[in-house]
């Protein structure tokens, strides 16, 4: 472990009490390299983009040592954080979240995402399970030299509408009790994007509160305003991105024209951004 990595993760954490740290997901090294040429303090990846690059669908059907490897092509890119979405863990055991946090750290990251699912849309790990996973994460992280790793600890219960609808505020505070007091430094909401229940949920937690955001979920300002202190917005700017080459293939194939390809940057504006 070297200093510029905990260096890194220092600030990492220290992005966490200023304004709301924006985070833009990236899937690639390129990606990673135009995020940060935006102007982000840090690069968060995400799962469904970097799956979908390599020809899989999301939703932990990577192995290990897939993400790992595309972790470490974005950290070696950027000189910003990289904090490194990781799913499940790839496996249920403890032993499974200690190896993967162990490697993503080797592959130069300072932040994971570890969330509570056991598969897409459920179930999830019951509140000690994944509190007993969490706690071995961080003592992987202590083993390896990085201390400091930011854990942001997901919860599914919103997004794939867990339990009662009546009961899921109190689970998810619960979880996140559960979740702060193994170790996680960061709780992330996916599928809660309403303001007012951000607000109670932020007054009732300790952990700073992450949500994921898109079209039609309020700005980063209004989330900022009821005490949200990171936002991301999972593999948005991936589809994004799929989308303009598929209206781009489209158009070129169908009409022989090139007019979604206008306003793109230039190939000199691109290719001096990377390594020579």
């Amino acid at each position: 472990m070297n200093e510029v990595q905990r260096a890194k993760a220092s600030t990492l954490r220290a992005l966490h009490d200023g304004p709301a740290l924006v985070l833009p997901n990236a899937w690639d090294a390129g990606s990673a390299v135009l995020i940060a040429q935006a102007g982000a303090k840090a690069i968060a990846t995400t799962s469904g983009g970097i799956s979908w690059a390599l020809g899989y669908s999301d939703g932990q059907n990577l192995t290990r040592a897939d993400m790992v490897e595309s972790v470490r092509r974005i950290a070696d890119a950027v000189q910003v954080p990289v904090t490194a979405d990781v799913e499940g863990g790839y496996g249920p055991a403890p032993e499974d979240i200690a190896a993967t946090v162990e490697a993503i750290i080797g592959a130069g990251a300072v932040g994971v995402n570890l969330e509570d699912s056991r598969a897409p849309g459920g179930p999830l790990f019951e509140v000690a399970e994944q509190a007993e996973r969490l706690r071995a994460g961080r003592t992987a992280a202590e083993r390896a030299g990085l201390p400091g790793l930011v854990i942001n600890a997901r919860t599914d219960v919103f997004l794939f509408q867990i339990g009662e609808p009546g009961g899921r505020f109190d689970d998810v505070v619960a979880r996140a009790a559960a979740y702060a007091e193994a170790g996680a430094d960061c709780l992330f909401v996916p599928g809660l994007v309403d303001l007012a229940e951000l607000e109670r949920l932020v007054r009732a937690v300790s952990l700073p509160v992450n949500v994921m955001a898109g079209p039609g979920a309020p700005n980063v300002a209004d989330f900022e305003a009821k005490g949200v202190r990171r936002v991301s917005v999972g593999s948005g700017i991936t589809q994004a991105a799929y989308t303009v080459a598929q209206r781009a293939a489209t158009e070129l194939l169908t009409k022989g024209s090139y007019g979604e390809l206008d306003g793109a940057l230039g190939f000199g504006d691109i290719d001096p951004l990377f390594r020579h």
